[in-house]
Order: C-alpha cells, then structure tokens, then sequence
C-alpha cells in the first residue's frame, strides 16, 4: 500500500512527464514555472475536467488539441485591468514620455500582454500625451486564445466603473467614456485605439528578441517563473531594449538580484521603471 509520501512523490513524477509532454508536443515550456503555484492551477484543472490522475491528463493533452488549449487558459494566470496600478501610469506620464518627444518614431513591446486591458491603457495615454500616431505597439503574449480577445477590445460593461477610477487615477485628460460604446451588457472600445497595435503570439520562454524597443513593459509576468527563468528573460529584454530605453516591471518585480542589475538606473523606483544605461 502506497503511502501518502509515495503518492505525493508519484504526482510530482507525473507532473514532470506532463511539463514535458506538454514542451514536446506544444512547445510551451512551463518546466521552469514557480513549481508550487502551477502544480496547483494542473491539479485544479485536471479536477475541474473530471480527469482522475495528472498521468490520465498527459495523454488527453496530447492527443485532444482542445484539452490543451484549455489547459493553457487555466496555467497562465491572465489578470488584468485598464490602467491597472494607476500609480505607474502616473509615473509613465511625468517620466517617461519627456524622454518618449525625443524620438521621432517609437516602439513599445508589451510582453505577456493578457487579454488586452493594459495595451490600451498605453494607447490610451499616447494618444492624450499627442504620440499615438508616431507610435507602434506590439503587444504579445504566449496565448492565442487570450490574444484573440485582446484583439477584439470588448469588455464587460460592469467593470467600466473601476477602470473609470484607475483612468482618472492615472491623470485621465478626458471623459473615459469616450474611449467605449455601451452594447448591452458589453464595453466596445475605439477601433483607432488600436490603428498603431500590432497583437502577435510570442513565448518569453522559448522565443528570441525580434526588434529594439523604447519601452519594454512586462509587468506582473516573471513573479510565475523560477530564478533560472526570470534570468533567461531579463537578458530577453535587455536585448531588446535600446540604450536609455525604459523597462517597466510589476510591483512584485524588481532589478535586484537580476543578471543585469548594474545595466539600469531607477527612473521610478516605486513603480518598477528603469532606464537602460549600458
């Protein structure tokens, strides 16, 4: 009779060959993920599915394409908001677009863009501080289920009232409601909002740079991912940043500790923004 050490140490197993069959079969690498917090979102979903074991999950996955795809949905933690943490749109607005007018072309990457909220947040602000037109985001994300949604740029109607605050925390110029259309029970925001928005499916764990950036914002991101992980993406983005490009990070995130700690200067220490100088 197994005991209940053997049986924890047989779901780790079976968690290991999932990551990995999941990495063969898909190519997303989960195997560097915060192994604590991801095992549980597997665990949850195997449950929510009705699937007895990690190791029954395993072969659903890789020979049902939908299993996967919802599976992906439940491992990647996909929380966001329109001008989520107002405090560092703030601080965007007051110290980075000064630095921003000196360029007469800019790129901004949002990396591991979710469902969209924060990348119009961003459109939102250029287009206020008069840049929108001479700028191209690109905003990714691993997911193309998420990216879809983010390409649509429809919203609950009911969560209108917080991003209203956040907007107007953020230094809002407008009334928000001009940035929407009511449709129900739905926010349908601008289309021209999203006129300089390029959505495209990248991996930070697997994939490479693909072009030099302004700003790089990549926030609440590389708190799932182990010590080894988050070094293999900020030497990423350190390559895909020009000299004296700003660098965002969430309010968990920091430079500390990071292979290229000496490589930024705090623009905003508070709110998690560098500059690149070396």
């Amino acid at each position: 009779m197994a005991t209940a050490t053997n049986a924890l140490d047989l779901e780790n197993i079976e968690l290991e060959l999932l990551l990995e069959a999941i990495y063969r079969g898909y190519g997303y690498d989960f195997r560097q993920y915060a192994r604590a917090s991801l095992k549980r979102r597997i665990i949850d979903f195997a449950r929510d599915e009705q699937i007895e074991s990690l190791s029954v999950l395993q072969d659903k996955v890789l020979h049902n394409a939908a299993v996967m795809d919802r599976l992906l949905l439940a491992i990647t933690v996909n929380v966001s908001s329109m001008f989520r943490d107002p405090a560092f749109f703030l601080a965007f607005r007051a110290k980075v677009i000064p630095y921003l007018r000196t360029y007469p072309f800019i790129r901004i990457w949002h990396a591991g863009c979710s469902t969209g909220e924060e990348v119009y947040s961003m459109a939102i602000l250029l287009e206020e501080e008069g840049l929108a037109d001479r700028t191209r985001i690109y905003a990714t994300d691993m997911n193309q289920g998420v990216l879809q949604k983010a390409r649509e740029g429809i919203f609950r109607l009911s969560a209108m009232q917080d991003y209203t605050k956040n907007y107007l925390d953020a230094g809002g110029m407008k009334s928000f409601s001009e940035y929407y259309t009511a449709a129900y029970d739905h926010a349908i925001l601008r289309p021209a909002l999203r006129r300089n928005v390029v959505f495209a499916q990248h991996n930070l764990v697997t994939d490479s740079t693909f072009n030099e950036f302004h700003v790089i914002v990549c926030r609440n991101v590389m708190i799932y991912f182990n010590r080894a992980l988050q070094s293999r993406v900020h030497e990423l983005l350190h390559q895909s940043l020009v000299l004296f490009g700003m660098l965002g990070l969430g309010n968990k995130e920091n430079m500390r500790f990071t292979p290229h700690e000496q490589d930024y200067d705090a623009v905003d220490r508070e709110q998690k923004i560098y500059r690149r100088v070396k």
